[in-house]
């Protein structure tokens, strides 16, 4: 009975907790961590500091506000029951006035005492849906549709778990290779913005030869990005990050500016909890 008493003594409050769905399902099984926590891992990696993970917050948040007219051509208005006067045309996530003295109030949430990821530089919590059509291009001309784009080349990868958010730098280079390009042949980037610290350590790993040489056993960085290309209309931390659904929003949202823009090139790449990353290589006739 003493030692009953004793394990009884030993339980929390917090150990009678319902276990959250959500945070099972965004824990990975392999390293222990979840995604915030990989997150965190890359920020001390690769030396990101707080300040430059907030700048791109505001950044993100910028972009979409600012681009709200043309994410408007990428959405269907949805009409809110019972009603159905009232209708939903933009994404609500962007925060309209937010600044940096405002997200440099917010506590990191990962690694509350010396961790630099907040819910001011991680995507939001969200739900979200997008439809593609795909089809060969002469069923596409035949049946009259207007041809968006086509699929180029697309890879995955796989890497260490803990540092999931790197996948797209190791897709980006698949991808690449299996076309016969380079970053310089691209025109427009998309970049899933699960987090601040990911983006910025995915652009940072991609223009480092020593981070090539350790990896991939080569003397050469895959490439630089220029940040005017990147993720132009802003991304997952303004708009959100719905699980499942953020590969064909940043596959649709690249092909909808190539045209805007009147570019060929362009390509669409996220990082996979669990240790992967996808890459799709996009071309459109300009």
């Amino acid at each position: 009975l003493v030692q009953r008493l004793q394990v009884l003594a030993q339980f929390r409050p917090r150990h009678f907790a319902p276990a959250s769905a959500l945070q099972c399902a965004l824990t990975d099984p392999v390293c222990g961590l979840n995604m915030g926590q990989t997150a965190e891992v890359l920020a001390k990696k690769f030396g990101i500091s707080r300040e430059k993970q907030d700048a791109f917050a505001l950044a993100s948040n910028q972009k979409v506000i600012a681009a709200r007219a043309k994410l408007r051509e990428e959405m269907m208005t949805v009409h809110v029951p019972p009603s159905y006067e009232k209708f939903v045309q933009d994404d609500n996530g962007a925060r309209e006035n937010q600044t940096l003295e405002m997200l440099a109030k917010l506590k990191p949430v990962f690694d509350r005492r010396s961790g630099s990821v907040t819910a001011g530089n991680s995507s939001q919590i969200t739900d979200g849906a997008c439809a593609l059509l795909l089809m060969p291009e002469d069923k596409a001309r035949a049946m009259g549709y207007e041809i968006l784009g086509t699929i180029a080349a697309y890879d995955y990868a796989g890497l260490e778990p803990s540092e999931m958010g790197l996948g797209p730098v190791f897709a980006i280079r698949k991808v690449l290779k299996r076309a016969g390009m380079t970053l310089r042949d691209i025109e427009l980037f998309e970049i899933n913005e699960a987090f601040a610290v990911q983006v910025l350590a995915c652009t940072e790993a991609l223009a480092s030869r020593k981070f090539s040489e350790d990896h991939f056993g080569e003397s050469q960085a895959v490439g630089e990005i220029d940040p005017a290309l990147l993720n132009v209309n802003g991304g997952g931390i303004a708009l959100g990050h719905p699980v499942g659904v953020s590969g064909s929003r940043l596959i649709l949202s690249c092909l909808k500016e190539m045209k805007r823009r009147s570019l060929s090139r362009g390509l669409a790449a996220l990082c996979i909890g669990g240790g992967q990353g996808g890459a799709v290589l996009l071309e459109r006739q300009s």
